[in-house]
């Protein structure tokens, strides 16, 4: 998610010019940012389980701005109408909240493709923060002024996570009552499966309690892999250019003055006198955090080597549904992720990566 130096222009590509990296990690990154939202745990905590509506319209504002650089038409038109099919959908279940989210997915690929055309020489991720800095206002904005108030979205996410939940107990019990017999033997060989279903209710509320209260922070955290993947994806389609590509998890750093949001959230959850903010203070350590871990992540892979990282992750990731093994390998992500933060934080100061170049 790095970005490289970006050019002045996004131009054309000549027929015979270097296209983008391989298609291999950006079809894995796309299958997991489809479908890693549908395991039960984690759709009771992710504010969108559908990304497929985040991504589209994304990728359908980077191909016209792609046409508008000279880009091909058919491209432009033929994503466009697929990101228009996609949000006109009105589910039975839930459509307020299918709302907000399919207005939400339209003001940041609009915002983010306002951003391309007239941010030319800027690099991706200066482009979706802005993108996602002015969604938020015009957010807020239309929160107090418009029909849909801050306390009545509140209120839907929370229905929404609450739907997610009885739908996952409804489906366990479902199987359970199919299979009595075989549920019963395995339950006398493994006594803790009992209780399995209790503790799934409490595991996903608990999950979910979560999951409103840091709704903004992972729904920005959401937003902002939507529109890497789409950049991505767009300029392994298009010859078009609209600016640099994405680099190296190794090379991802970012403006060092983003620190100041980690400062402000800590600001607010240690004053006494800041109650009253102590949500947004929250949403402000977990955003800032998450990029900081994922800017720490890009130094251990830089000092590791090459894919060393994403197969401890995607190894730790698999023992999580293990049942013996699930303790040890969330103690494990979870200490790993501490260290990527303090990483990611020290290179603010350090930079460990320029350090590694230095001669002795």
């Amino acid at each position: 998610m790095s970005d490289s130096a970006p050019p002045e222009r996004p131009a054309p590509v000549a027929p015979g010019a270097a296209t983008e990296r391989g298609w291999g990690r950006l079809l894995l990154a796309l299958a997991a940012f489809l479908f890693v939202p549908t395991i039960p745990q984690v759709r009771a905590l992710l504010p969108v389980e559908q990304t497929m509506l985040l991504f589209v319209p994304a990728l359908a504002a980077c191909t016209l701005v792609g046409w508008w650089a000279g880009g091909r038409a058919f491209i432009a038109i033929a994503w466009v109408a697929v990101a228009v099919l996609l949000t006109a959908q009105v589910p039975a279940q839930s459509s307020a909240f299918q709302n907000l989210v399919r207005g939400w997915s339209l003001l940041l690929a609009g915002a983010f493709g306002l951003v391309c055309l007239l941010g030319f020489a800027r690099p991706f991720f200066a482009r979706a923060l802005i993108a996602l800095g002015g969604t938020l206002a015009l957010a807020a904005v239309m929160s107090l002024v418009g029909p849909v108030t801050a306390s009545h979205a509140s209120k839907t996410v929370a229905e929404e996570f609450a739907r997610r939940n009885a739908e996952t107990s409804a489906t366990l019990n479902a199987v359970i009552a199919a299979h009595p017999k075989e549920w019963n033997d395995l339950s006398q060989k493994v006594p803790q499966l009992a209780s399995l279903p209790a503790e799934t209710d409490k595991e996903l509320g608990v999950l979910s309690r979560w999951g409103v209260t840091l709704f903004p922070a992972l729904l920005a955290l959401e937003s902002l892999a939507a529109l890497a993947l789409a950049w991505a994806s767009y300029h392994r389609l298009a010859r078009a250019r609209l600016g640099a590509p994405l680099g190296a998890l190794r090379e991802f750093r970012f403006n060092d003055q983003l620190v100041w949001g980690l400062i402000v959230g800590l600001t607010i959850m240690l004053l006494p006198t800041l109650t009253t903010l102590r949500g947004a203070g929250k949403n402000l350590l977990v955003f800032f955090g998450a990029l900081y871990a994922v800017r720490g992540f890009g130094v251990l892979t830089w000092f590791m080597a090459p894919g060393s990282l994403g197969i401890t992750l995607a190894v730790g990731f698999v023992m999580l549904w293990a049942p013996v093994l699930n303790v040890f390998a969330a103690l494990v992500l979870m200490m790993l992720g501490i260290a990527a933060l303090a990483l990611g934080l020290g290179d603010t100061w350090a930079d460990w990566r320029r350090r590694a170049r230095s001669p002795l």
